[in-house]
C-alpha cells in the first residue's frame, strides 16, 4: 500500500547529491539545478546539435504551424535514423530486421513506467546532458545505497536501447522542443506553471521549507507533469505545483501530432530543486 504523503516528516536527500561537475550544456551543474536558475533562466542548448543538424531548422522555419513544425520533425528523424513504421517491426526470416531503437519508443516506455528500463535511460540522458543525478528509480538513489545505483546505471546503459545514436536523438527531440517553445508553443511566456500528483515524496525529497504551504524540494531527474489540475489529481492525493522554464522541458504533449503520451496532456520536466506549492 502506497504511503500518503506527510510533508511535516519529509527530509533532505541524503548526501545532497546533484550531479556531475561536467555537462554538455556549458553552464554549471549546480547553477542549473537551483532554484535560481529557475527563477531567472538563461538560454540553453545541447552542445553542437544545432550546428550539426542545419537541414532540420532549415525546415522547421519554413513550418506555418506547431502541426506543420512537427510533422517535419517526425521525418527529418525518420530518414536520419530509420525508425518508421515498417523499420521498428520485426519481419519474418530473412526479412527480420535489426531492432532500432528510437526516441518513440523510450517515451512508449515512460508512459506505461518511469521507472522502467526506458525511463533509466531518459534519466541517463538527463545525467549525461545537464549532469543532474536522479534521486529515484525503483528506489532511493543515495550514496548509501550502492546496490540501488548499480542496477539504475545497468538498465540505463543496457545494450537493448544504446543503439543507433539513442542519445543524439534525444538531443534532437530536447533542441526541437526548445525551437517549438519559443517559436509556437509559448513565445511570450518564460515559464509554465504545471502540476504533478503524488502519495509519497521519496521520489522528491524535500530540501526546505518555504512556510505551510511552500517547499523547496528536489526533483527527480525527469519527471512528468501536465498543465491540467484535474489530470494531476486522477495520480495523487497530494498535488505540486511549479513555475517550470522553458528550457527545463524536455517534451510536450502537443509537440508532435502523433505520439504515446497524448491522453494525459503530459509533459517531461528535466529536475534539480524547485520551489513547488504543495496542496491536497
Amino acid at each position: 500500500m502506497v504511503a500518503h504523503a506527510d510533508i511535516s516528516e519529509a527530509g533532505t536527500p541524503d548526501g545532497d547529491l546533484i550531479g556531475h561537475s561536467t555537462n554538455l550544456v556549458g553552464l554549471s551543474t549546480p547553477f542549473l539545478a537551483d532554484v535560481a536558475f529557475n527563477a531567472r533562466p538563461v538560454p540553453v542548448h545541447i552542445s553542437g546539435v544545432r550546428e550539426m543538424n542545419g537541414p532540420l531548422f532549415e525546415m522547421l522555419g519554413l513550418a506555418d504551424d506547431l502541426a506543420e513544425a512537427g510533422d517535419a520533425f517526425a521525418a527529418y528523424m525518420m530518414a536520419m535514423f530509420g525508425i518508421d513504421r515498417e523499420q521498428r517491426e520485426a519481419g519474418n526470416g530473412a526479412e527480420r530486421r535489426r531492432y532500432r531503437s528510437s526516441y518513440l519508443r523510450l517515451i512508449k516506455g515512460w508512459g506505461y513506467d518511469s521507472n522502467s528500463p526506458e525511463g533509466a535511460v531518459l534519466k541517463g540522458w538527463v545525467e549525461s546532458r545537464f549532469g543532474i543525478f536522479p534521486t529515484f528509480h525503483r528506489q532511493r538513489l543515495v550514496r548509501q545505497a550502492p546496490a540501488a545505483w548499480a542496477a539504475y546505471v545497468a538498465e540505463k546503459m543496457s545494450s537493448r536501447f544504446h543503439n543507433n545514436a539513442i542519445m543524439t536523438q534525444l538531443d534532437l527531440l530536447y533542441e526541437f522542443c526548445q525551437w517549438a517553445l519559443v517559436r509556437f508553443a509559448c513565445p511570450t511566456e518564460t515559464h509554465l506553471t504545471l502540476h504533478r500528483g503524488v502519495n509519497d515524496f521519496d521520489e522528491h525529497p524535500i530540501r526546505e521549507r518555504l512556510d505551510r504551504r511552500r517547499v523547496v524540494m528536489r526533483l527527480n531527474s525527469l519527471s512528468s507533469f501536465t498543465a491540467e489540475r484535474d489530470i494531476a489529481d486522477c495520480f495523487g492525493d497530494v498535488i505540486l505545483t511549479a513555475r517550470v522554464p522553458r528550457e527545463k522541458i524536455l517534451f510536450f504533449n502537443t509537440l508532435m501530432t502523433s505520439h504515446p503520451l497524448k491522453g494525459e496532456g503530459e509533459y517531461l520536466v528535466i529536475g534539480g530543486d524547485y520551489e513547488l506549492s504543495v496542496s491536497r
